[in-house]
């Protein structure tokens, strides 16, 4: 029996605890190796995977704690070698698997796999002048498996025999072949030949360049590799994301991609946290490769210590979190539903902005009931100034300003500019303005931060909505803790939507909070100053409002 066929069998008849996507992988890779007719042109051949395990155990060594040693595959890793180097074009004998996805949390060994496998793709998959390359956000972080892959060297008599260690990079003179960390902002990552990648931690990396960019590297090679391995992440909305969602959707059945092979270690619930017998599920090498006893320690103090449970519930069960210090839970932002509304038929709304003083974004919102329906339907809209995405043109839009989309959310219509270098607050008016008399909504009041608005422009907000309607809304503890958890549990259930506005989910993810002895909460922007929240404060003002007015509101609709 192979090892990808023993752990498939372990896994589905609950001899090793799994969760779904562990379960759904299994099932397919198993399915393979029972019935290869279903999956022509890509069979199974054991006699290729020997050579990748053997070269590992043989010649790898342990870089850290007992050095020295050799390196001794798990089961799950050598199940995942096999899945990986096992499935080949029955005529070309060529890799099936140009791309691996492995999700698992910490300390599961997942920089010595990813360091051994570029060492015998470096040295033993037939490809001439091989180059690999480590990518993480930073250069540190990637020479962390560069560092792990030359520790292997030096503590292997035949490997430091025939790598030399150079400035930059290893070198295998035998076949010209290189091993080299590279950082996602380096200048350097156009016109590269790649036979192997490895994206380290790459739910750090906040745009998906760098992921475009090495997968177009590797287009000349004959069966070149893609690695990511990463822990779940506080980066919300991001190529790890987009990836996670890639990989869910192959695994369900929704999306074809036989090129494409993804590994999820995952909590099924986030109820299992405290649950010992469920932590295998996040943590494939518990017991093994990591220390039961630490995360038993890390649960525990995680237990009493509010603050330190979302890194362990994203660190070691890979539990989506945006924040360590975060209002809300991404489940509670991620509401899919999305309406039409100008047929809603809305007569009535509650407006609500926040106004930057600088290049702040400059948010507001009005929200809109139904009789009889308890959700809030919102409506959004953002200014940024026009020499922002000026700048971005001109920089050819590789690194957009805060790592953000702000040029694809113009062409959206999410996003609108004013000219200059500072947002013109007469803009909000005149949105209020269009939506009273374009959409035909009236809005009796709107709920504002008295401290960036001018008598100037108050004074014209009360020409055009009456005396009434302008509301200041005090950014403290008095004012705000109470709806901003009654807010939170309407996001929880799921009654504001607001159209899956990309721009509302980010500024609400980036919202971190201050609380009191008393239980008392207030907004705060976290120490990024990238991480914009005016969207979610403009929110949290209209809502202010809606509640305090909310049996008038009711009357009028």
């Amino acid at each position: 029996m192979t090892h990808l066929e023993e752990y498939a069998r372990a896994v589905l008849s609950g001899k090793v605890v799994a969760c779904r996507r562990i379960q759904q992988i299994y099932t397919i890779l198993l399915d393979k190796l029972l019935h290869p007719e279903k999956y022509e042109p890509w069979v199974f051949d054991e006699s290729l995977t020997k050579i990748p395990i053997d070269f590992i155990e043989t010649f790898c060594k342990q870089a850290q704690g007992k050095m020295g040693t050799p390196l001794k595959l798990e089961l799950f890793q050598k199940a995942k070698f096999q899945a990986i180097f096992g499935f080949v074009h029955k005529e070309t004998r060529l890799r099936q698997y140009n791309e691996c996805l492995t999700i698992e949390g910490r300390k599961n060994g997942k920089s010595s796999e990813s360091a051994a496998i570029n060492l015998y793709l470096l040295m033993g998959d037939g490809e001439g002048a091989p180059e690999i390359y480590n990518i993480a956000t930073m250069l540190d972080q990637a020479k962390i498996g560069f560092e792990y892959a030359y520790k292997m060297v030096k503590q292997s008599p035949v490997l430091r025999k025939h790598i030399r260690k150079r400035m930059s990079d290893l070198y295998f003179s035998h076949n010209l072949g290189i091993i080299k960390p590279l950082a996602s902002n380096s200048n350097s990552l156009d016109g590269l030949n790649a036979h192997g990648v490895t994206i380290d931690e790459l739910s750090a990396i906040k745009n998906r360049d760098i992921y475009d960019l090495m997968k177009q590297s590797m287009s000349a090679r004959q069966q070149p590799l893609l690695f990511c391995i990463t822990t779940n992440g506080f980066v919300r909305d991001s190529i790890f994301d987009s990836q996670y969602d890639y990989a869910c959707s192959v695994l369900d059945g929704k999306v074809k991609d036989d090129r494409f092979l993804p590994f999820i270690y995952e909590l099924d619930d986030k109820d299992e946290w405290d649950k010992e017998n469920c932590w295998i599920k996040a943590n494939p090498g518990l017991g093994t490769i990591k220390s039961l006893q630490f995360l038993r320690e890390c649960v525990e103090k995680a237990k009493s210590d509010p603050a330190f449970k979302p890194t362990v519930m994203v660190k070691d069960f890979n539990m989506k979190e945006n924040s360590a210090a975060a209002w809300l839970t991404w489940e509670e932002i991620d509401n899919q539903e999305e309406v039409d509304f100008p047929a809603m038929g809305f007569r009535y709304g509650v407006g609500g902005f926040d106004a930057s003083e600088t290049t702040d974004l400059t948010a507001a919102k009005v929200l809109c009931m139904r009789p009889g329906d308890e959700k809030i339907y919102v409506k959004s809209m953002y200014w940024v100034p026009e020499d922002v995405l000026t700048k971005m043109s001109t920089a050819g839009n590789r690194r957009e300003r805060d790592n953000v989309p702000y040029l694809l959310w113009e062409k959206q219509g999410l996003l609108r500019t004013t000219s200059g270098n500072k947002v013109d607050k007469h803009c909000v008016l005149d949105w209020f303005i269009e939506i009273r008399d374009t959409d035909d909504v009236y809005i009796p009041w709107i709920g504002y931060d008295p401290w960036h608005i001018e008598d100037a422009l108050l004074n014209e907000f009360i020409n055009e909505f009456g005396a009434q309607c302008m509301i200041k809304v005090r950014q403290g503890i008095q004012t705000l803790s109470y709806p901003m958890k009654s807010l939170k549990g309407d996001l929880a259930a799921h009654r504001i939507v607001f159209n899956r506005n990309p721009i509302d989910m980010w500024n609400l993810s980036n919202i971190e909070i201050k609380t009191d002895i008393n239980g008392n909460i207030q907004p705060v922007k976290g120490v990024d100053n990238r991480k914009r929240i005016d969207g979610g404060m403009a929110l949290i003002d209209a809502y202010v409002v809606l509640q305090d007015k909310m049996d008038e509101y009711k009357s009028l609709i």
